[in-house]
C-alpha cells in the first residue's frame, strides 16, 4: 500500500475537541482509506484539552504520530482502525514536524517521553489517579519512584506489567481494563509499543470510558533508567533517531530504513500542499 496525500486542512476534525487553541492549525494525514488528524498541534492545545477532560471526568486516547507509525499503518488495517479511534494525536519525531512546516501547517514536537511529566503534573493538580501499564515490574517500580519524586501529590494507584505474549484483544487485556475502571483511574500510561498500546487504548475507550490513555512507548523505561535515552544535544539537533539506530543497529536499523524509504514521497506531498494553498 502506498502513502498518498499527507497534509490538508482539517479544521472540522479540530473542532470536535472543542479547543480554540492559539492560532495553530491541525494537520491531516491521509493515505488509502485512512485519515488521521494531528489535532493537537501545540503543547498548550494538548494541556488545555486534557485538563478539560480531567475536570469533566471524560476519558481519551492520546497517540503520538511518527514515521514508524506511518509505515505500520500502511501495512496493518487493525492499526489503522486503532489510530482512527484516537481522540488526541500529536507529533512525535522531527520528520513529522519538518513535513508540517514544509506544508505550511507547523506543529510542535511532542515525543511521548516528554509528555509523561507534564501529564502527571496535570493529574496531580486535578486529583486524578494514575496507572502505569506495560514494560516490566522493575521498570514500572523505578518509573513510579522517579515520577512521584518529580511531581508532588501524584497518586500512582496501579502498576501492571502484562505477560510477554500480551494481546490487546485477549482476556488479559480485558482484565486490565476492568482493574483500571474499578480503581477510578483517570490517566493510564501505556508502555506496550506500537501497535499494541494504541489498540488497547481503542478498546479501553469502550470498556473503561473514564480513563485517559496515553501511549508513550519506551517513556517509562527511560524514566526508570532501564533504557538510555539519547543525550539532550542529540535531541536538540534532531538526530535522536540516529543515536538510537547506532545504539541498536540490528533491532532499529531496519525500522529506520523503512522510514527513510517513505520520506521522499511525504516531502513531495507536503510541498504540493504548500503550493496549492498559495
Amino acid at each position: 500500500m502506498t502513502l498518498r496525500r499527507l497534509f490538508a486542512d482539517a479544521g472540522p476534525a479540530y473542532d470536535r475537541v472543542n479547543h480554540k487553541g492559539n492560532g495553530a492549525r491541525p494537520v491531516e494525514f491521509r493515505f488509502a482509506d485512512c485519515k488521521i488528524v494531528l489535532n493537537m498541534p501545540t503543547m498548550g492545545a494538548l494541556m488545555d484539552e486534557v485538563t478539560r477532560r480531567f475536570q469533566a471526568g471524560q476519558g481519551f486516547a492520546l497517540a503520538t504520530i511518527n514515521l514508524d507509525h506511518l509505515v505500520k499503518l500502511a501495512a496493518s488495517p487493525a492499526f489503522r482502525k486503532a489510530y482512527a479511534g484516537q481522540d488526541l494525536v500529536v507529533a512525535d519525531g522531527r520528520p513529522i514536524v519538518t513535513l508540517s512546516r514544509l506544508a505550511g501547517q507547523p506543529v510542535e514536537l511532542m515525543p511521548g517521553s516528554d509528555l509523561i511529566v507534564p501529564l502527571c503534573q496535570l493529574a496531580a493538580s486535578n486529583h486524578v489517579r494514575v496507572a502505569l501499564v506495560g514494560s516490566t515490574d522493575a521498570a514500572l517500580r523505578d518509573a513510579s519512584a522517579a515520577l512521584t519524586a518529580k511531581v508532588p501529590g501524584l497518586e500512582i494507584t496501579l502498576r501492571i506489567a502484562p505477560s510477554g505474549v500480551f494481546d490487546p484483544s485477549s482476556d488479559e487485556a480485558g482484565d486490565i481494563l476492568k482493574q483500571l475502571a474499578g480503581a477510578g483511574i483517570g490517566l493510564c500510561f501505556l508502555a506496550l509499543g506500537a501497535p499494541k498500546q494504541e489498540m488497547l487504548a481503542l478498546r479501553g475507550r469502550g470498556e473503561a470510558p473514564g480513563v485517559g490513555f496515553a501511549s508513550i512507548g519506551a517513556g517509562l523505561d527511560f524514566l526508570g533508567g532501564h533504557q538510555r535515552r539519547a543525550p539532550k544535544i542529540a535531541r536538540a539537533l534532531g538526530v535522536e533517531w540516529l543515536w538510537r539506530a547506532l545504539s541498536s543497529p540490528l533491532r532499529l536499523g531496519p525500522r529506520y530504513a523503512r522510514c527513510v524509504v517513505i520520506l521522499p514521497g511525504q516531502v513531495v506531498q507536503a510541498l504540493r500542499l504548500r503550493g496549492n494553498s498559495r
